[in-house]
Parts: C-alpha cells; structure tokens; sequence
C-alpha cells in the first residue's frame, strides 16, 4: 500500500469494514443501507487509491488478501479516531443500544434515565435478543451497547468488549394462569424438579441464557424444554404459552403477560448477572451517560447487593466483582 491512510475518505473505509466483516457485499451492502453496487463502487476506488487489491472475488465467495487482512485494524484505528474527534467537537450520531425485549425493565430504566442526563445526544433503542448475537453486532460495528450476562460470552470476544456491572436480578417463572404453581406468591425452585421449563434452548441469539438457566436446572433436576422458535410480541407469547403450557424462565422485573402469571423463585434465589456491555474501542457522550445512568440507579436500588440466599456461578460472581 502506497498511499496514506490520511488521504482516504472514510467513507470508503467504513464500505471496506463491512465487506471485510461480512465476507459479502450483499449483506455488507444491507448494513450500510447502500446499494450493492454503490458499495463495490466504494471499495473499487479505495482498491485503486491504496494500489492494492484487497478482496479475491469469485462467483462463491469473497475473501480478504493479505493486504486487506494488514488494512482492517488501521482501519479500524482511523474510524474511531474519527469519531473520538467529532465528539470531543459535539457532533455525535445516534447511540444504538440493544435492550435484547421490550419486557426488560432494567434495561428500559438505564435507557430512560441515559436520555434524561444526555438531552442532545439520540439514543434509539432495539429489540431484538440476548447478548450472544448483541456481541456479534457490536464487534461488527452494527450496534454500539447492550445489556446481559457478560460472562456466558467467550474470552476472546469478552476481551473485544468493555463492560460495567447493573445487576444481580433475581429470576422468576411464567407460570400458565391456571398452573398448581401459580396460586403460590413465590415458587420455591425444588417444586419446578421434574417438570419442562423454557429457556431459550435453540435460540443462537441467546446462548448465554440458555447456558444460565441449564446450570440452575441441572441443580435441582428441572428439564430443559426442547427448542422451539421465539415468541416475539405478548400476543405471540400468550398464543405459544396457551398451547405448549410449559413454563418460561424470565426475571422479575419481566412486564406482564397475557394468560401468564408471574412469580419468584426462591430457596435459593436465582440471580441474573446484568452488565452493560459495549465496544471497547467506542467513545461516545452517550454512553457515558449509559454508564452513569446505570451506576445511578445501581446504587440507589441496591441492585449490586447479593441477596443472602442468591444463587449465582462462580465465575458469574467474578465478573460481576470485576475480578474478570
């Protein structure tokens, strides 16, 4: 490569990323929201200005050559420099921050509160899974923060990723309206044993769950329910719960369903580990204000105060302690 990184749009860089960490124009192209030929455009000139070829292109596949594998992280290193640069100067995009489901009311709080000490900076949220397929999107700069079990990620994505502690919230069941259980206020665990209980099994986004909750259940002899696609929306969920009657593992703080009850589970309390996760490499005024909404309402709700009782894994309870 001749020319100088300076020199280059970064338009051009951030057509190269996509197509470097999708291996795909098409897809590239659908992240970017440009068409496929404006983007093959885009990485034509950066190609020519750089004197390199970057991509071996076939009618298969797309792969990087060993230029284009030296170019992604100098890539990389000028993007963020360029967006440290326009928010030390007040001119930021959108922050976007995955609340992984609309039920979540921890989540939903940090956000609300986010906005409140952050009025001139955007933060628009999605909804779309768990922190496993958060991770991916956040590495692949499609998403900027979210939220969930820091711990279930592996280390060499964990090591890619920054993250603050939120809270130990203890866990809950779905119960079917008309459930034995659903009389009870709370759910001691050891009446679940025997008995089905969903936990997203099957749900690539969410693996960090479903590996949670198959710790808890194989503790106390609760059966993992078989996979089955995701309910999205309450009516969804009402429609799947009145067919299949099989319990949902969730949190307390989960917003009511139709045709569920929702209940604690106690002897022992299990606990969810919430972190707030994001991009090591991000500097935004936005996220700052992520991180101070959530210690904000961390310390006046006490939600990094272990219960007593609280079930957690230990290397859950190390993360959490920073000790990760």
């Amino acid at each position: 490569m001749t020319a100088s990184l300076a020199s280059v749009d970064p338009r051009l860089l951030r057509a190269f990323l996509a197509v470097a960490e999708e291996l795909h124009f098409t897809r590239a192209a659908a992240r970017l929201y440009v068409a496929q030929q404006a983007l093959s455009r885009d990485v034509r000139r950066l190609e020519r200005e750089l004197e390199a070829e970057l991509f071996v292109r076939t009618t298969r596949q797309v792969a990087l050559t060993a230029d284009g594998e030296r170019l992604v992280p100098l890539a990389r290193q000028v993007l963020d420099a360029q967006e440290e640069l326009l928010t030390a100067f007040g001119r930021t995009r959108p922050l976007l921050v995955d609340l992984n489901s609309e039920g979540l009311g921890t989540t939903r709080r940090v956000l609300v509160r986010a906005r409140e000490l952050a009025p001139a900076h955007e933060l628009t949220a999605r909804y779309e899974s768990g922190l496993t397929k958060a991770a991916d999107d956040m590495l692949a700069g499609r998403l900027d923060a979210s939220f969930g079990r820091y711990a279930g990620l592996a280390p060499a994505v964990r090591a890619r990723l920054g993250h603050q502690s939120v809270r130990y919230e203890p866990m809950a069941v779905f119960l079917p309206e008309d459930h034995p259980l659903a009389a009870l206020p709370e759910v001691p665990v050891r009446a679940l044993a025997g008995a089905t209980v969903y936990a997203g099994a099957g749900n690539a986004g969410t693996r960090e769950w479903t590996g949670l909750a198959r710790q808890l259940f194989e503790r106390h002899g609760i059966l993992p329910a078989s996979p089955v696609p995701m309910a999205v929306g309450r009516e969804e969920f009402a429609r799947v719960m009145s067919r299949t009657r099989v319990p949902v593992l969730a949190v307390v703080d989960f917003s009511a369903m139709p045709g569920a009850v929702l209940r604690p589970l106690v002897d022992p309390v299990p606990l969810s580990p919430v972190s707030l996760v994001w991009r090591k490499s991000l500097v935004h005024p936005a996220l700052d204000a992520l991180r101070r909404g959530a210690a904000e309402i961390s310390r006046a709700e006490g939600w990094l105060e272990k219960p007593a009782d609280g079930w957690i894994p230990a290397i859950d309870e190390d993360v959490m302690n920073g000790h990760m």
